[in-house]
């Protein structure tokens, strides 16, 4: 059996996995014929084969032939034909998707199982509790060498190569963040329970201490409800919501990415085009939101809540914890100061103020400063001034103008409205 993981380009995690029983050739590319298909614009439509030489199931029996434009490298060297060696890592085109290629085959308890057996394994074996100093911390069954000190995963059984804590069937492989709220782990669904195959979701825990803080317990719950209501590619998907332990907990989609304020402070700038498209994108899960029954508020567009997926380089929006319904009584004030409308700073959000915050973050993303530093007094109100910035054409210039406007009424009403004018910023 012939098995291709889809790796996150810069942890080599498991994104998601192909299995090929009895196929003698395995066609990857961007149409949707393909046995394989990859919605990345690097990769052409018709762009790899993967073919058996021979019936036996040995690494050298498999044969790579490319047809992609971009080209395809077989473990870091650009290939048009070539034989595949077990546990290769296939990349289609420069900075495209990367592939992990295995044979799979069950000949003694060494060598590499299915992921069906290893997931069987993961949920029977019992982990065993590690020294004192380490509490709750659980060591691997998998003993195979040859894993680099950063991989999640054993590259020759795909079992996790240290597990933290198990909170009922999650594995929590890593603790991604800790803020005040809560703490975000990377989290393992070995049984396979939400997706029908193992994978990796994000796991938020409820800190203890934030138990006693009723807005703290809405806040939290609110998030787990909005998301089970929601159904978008732009908007992480829900997987479970449930009490352990005293604790709650939110299971969700782990995007694979990096959110726009860390990639700004990483990589500097971007260019309008892009800034552009992404803010585009934003408008259009806002549309979404903004189209419910009844209309839902983010309430906290930001740049570190916009996430950018690392495969296909499209938005998406985190953190549900401050969603409004739109009518509801004024509420606690919420928003990141210099992205915050002057209404919502007073606890009364509209859809509008979501709109307000595509302004400041435009600035952001096209300067790399803190928009507040653009934020000045001009007659009765302040205004961000962004006029001597050679990258803010005239245009673009207005547009920030207008969807910053201090009164609602005087903005773009809509989020689609908005997109179109981003469009004729282009």
């Amino acid at each position: 059996m012939v098995t291709l993981t889809l790796l996150e380009p810069q942890q080599k995690t498991p994104v998601h996995q192909w299995c090929f029983e009895n196929s003698p050739i395995i066609r990857i590319g961007r149409a949707a014929d393909n046995h394989i298909v990859l919605t990345d614009s690097l990769v052409s439509r018709y762009h790899l084969e993967l073919r058996q030489a021979s019936a036996a199931s040995h690494a050298d029996a498999w044969q790579l032939i490319s047809h992609g434009t971009n080209g395809t490298f077989l473990n870091g060297v650009l290939v048009m034909q070539s034989s595949i060696p077990d546990n290769s890592l296939l990349q289609l085109a420069q900075g495209g998707p990367i592939l992990q290629f295995q044979i799979q085959e069950v000949r003694t308890p060494e060598v590499s199982l299915p992921w069906q057996e290893v997931q069987g394994m993961q949920e029977n074996a019992a982990p065993t509790v590690s020294s004192a100093k380490n509490p709750g911390i659980f060591s691997s069954t998998c003993t195979h060498e040859g894993n680099s000190p950063n991989n999640l995963f054993c590259i020759h059984c795909g079992q996790p190569l240290s597990v933290q804590q198990t909170i009922r069937h999650y594995q929590v492989l890593r603790t991604l963040g800790q803020g005040g709220m809560g703490t975000t782990y990377l989290a393992w669904d070995a049984a396979g329970l939400i997706a029908g195959m193992p994978q990796l979701l994000v796991l938020k825990q409820m800190n203890a201490d934030m138990v006693r803080i009723a807005k703290a317990q809405e806040l939290f719950e609110r998030e787990a409800y909005t998301l089970k209501s929601l159904k978008h590619p732009g908007i992480p998907k829900y997987y479970d919501f449930f009490v352990e332990g005293g604790k709650k907990y939110l299971a969700m989609e782990l995007i694979h990415g990096q959110d726009l304020e860390k990639r700004i402070f990483t990589t500097g700038p971007v260019t309008p085009s892009q800034a552009i498209a992404w803010m585009i994108q934003t408008c259009d899960i806002l549309d979404y939101l903004h189209n419910q029954e009844p209309p839902l508020i983010h309430r906290d567009i930001k740049p570190a809540n916009l996430m950018v997926r690392s495969f296909q380089n499209r938005i998406v929006v985190l953190d549900f914890g401050a969603v409004k319904e739109i009518g509801t009584a004024p509420g606690t004030r919420i928003g990141a100061e210099g992205y915050c409308a002057p209404e919502q700073e007073r606890g009364q959000p509209l859809t509008q103020s979501d709109l307000y915050a595509i302004g400041p973050t435009l600035i952001f993303l096209l300067t790399g400063e803190n928009p507040f530093k653009y934020y000045h007094q001009r007659g009765r109100h302040f205004r961000f001034d962004v006029g001597k910035v050679p990258t803010i054409n005239p245009q673009l210039r207005d547009l920030i103008d207008r969807v910053t406007e201090p009164l609602p009424r005087d903005r773009y009403q809509t989020a689609n409205e908005l997109a179109i004018a981003l469009g004729a910023c282009e």
